[in-house]
């Protein structure tokens, strides 16, 4: 028998999926996720006539048509997506979705007979996006779905001249204004608000309200200002080689990675060590690896 490589052997380890507390910490977010989700439709939107965009949009306005479950109408739209997530983006993702979707389902009949929390719409608008978005982004965080739509985008992606967001943002504008003949355009509006509120509060569960930002640095004084934010901001600093393009100059370039709250001590020791350097300041997604960690500003 041939002796399979090491390197191939570490590759095998590495595809062979996920650990076993792993798969419970997925499942476990997921839940209480999908469980949020049904909490900001049942008990606070769907009582006060606002909808939600993409497949449970549609599900809420089939409900309330043909007067039948909510839960079930979000369990089958979205069946077809599975299939679709299986073959687009993998096993696990289907797998995840398919769980996240189902508790949603169930949820949301278990709720449907409990009273609205509260029956001004403003109210119900806001929080229930604040809730729903955060149970969206908790399942999105840990690898899941509760919406098909994101998958229908990206399969006409390939084929459209458009963007995935461009896409998504098209089928709720047209979710969301079929529910002014519906609903009334009142509670249009509202949902138009509730959907808002929960893409920014996606947003924030995905990135963290601590979000990392990238920051690069030209200046003479380099070493100094290394120095510094190692010193002053406890973070590590890497110089990169760079030419000027009109000039031709070698330039140390300085590279680090800082939080939000780190910003504004960022520029005045820039600002205190020179004037006239470069700095220029970007959000990060995602930061791994490496030493970064939350340090104490002094």
């Amino acid at each position: 028998m041939t002796e399979i490589p090491m390197e191939v052997q570490k590759q095998m380890k590495k595809h062979q999926g996920l650990s076993k507390s792993k798969i419970i910490k997925r499942t476990l977010f997921i839940f209480i996720g999908a469980v949020l989700m049904a909490v900001g439709l049942e008990i606070f939107l769907v009582p006060n006539k606002v909808i939600d965009g993409g497949i449970v949009g549609i599900s809420i306005i089939l409900s309330h048509l043909l007067g039948m479950k909510l839960g079930l109408f979000i369990f089958l739209l979205n069946i077809p997506f599975f299939f679709i997530g299986y073959k687009q983006i993998g096993k696990t993702f289907a797998l995840s979705t398919v769980f996240g979707i189902s508790v949603l389902s169930v949820a949301t009949a278990l709720l449907h007979p409990v009273p609205a929390f509260t029956e001004d719409v403003l109210l119900a608008t806001v929080f229930g996006g604040i809730i729903l978005g955060i149970g969206v982004g908790i399942v999105l965080r840990y690898g899941g779905s509760l919406d098909g739509t994101e998958i229908l985008a990206v399969l006409f992606n390939k084929k459209l001249p458009f963007s995935v967001g461009e896409i998504i943002m098209f089928f709720n504008i047209f979710i969301l204004g079929s529910a002014g003949f519906v609903f009334g355009w009142n509670r249009a509006m509202y949902s138009l608000i509730a959907y808002f509120i929960a893409f920014k509060t996606i947003d924030i569960v995905l990135e963290g309200l601590d979000e990392s930002k990238s920051a690069w640095i030209i200046s003479d004084n380099y070493q100094e200002i290394g120095d510094a934010i190692l010193a002053r901001l406890g973070r590590g600093v890497t110089f990169l080689n760079g030419e000027g393009a009109y000039t031709g100059d070698n330039k140390k370039v300085i590279f680090c990675v800082i939080t939000r709250l780190e910003e504004a001590k960022l520029k005045s020791i820039v600002e205190d060590l020179d004037e006239s350097a470069f700095l220029a300041v970007a959000n990060i997604a995602e930061v791994r690896g490496g030493r970064f960690k939350k340090k104490d500003i002094h």
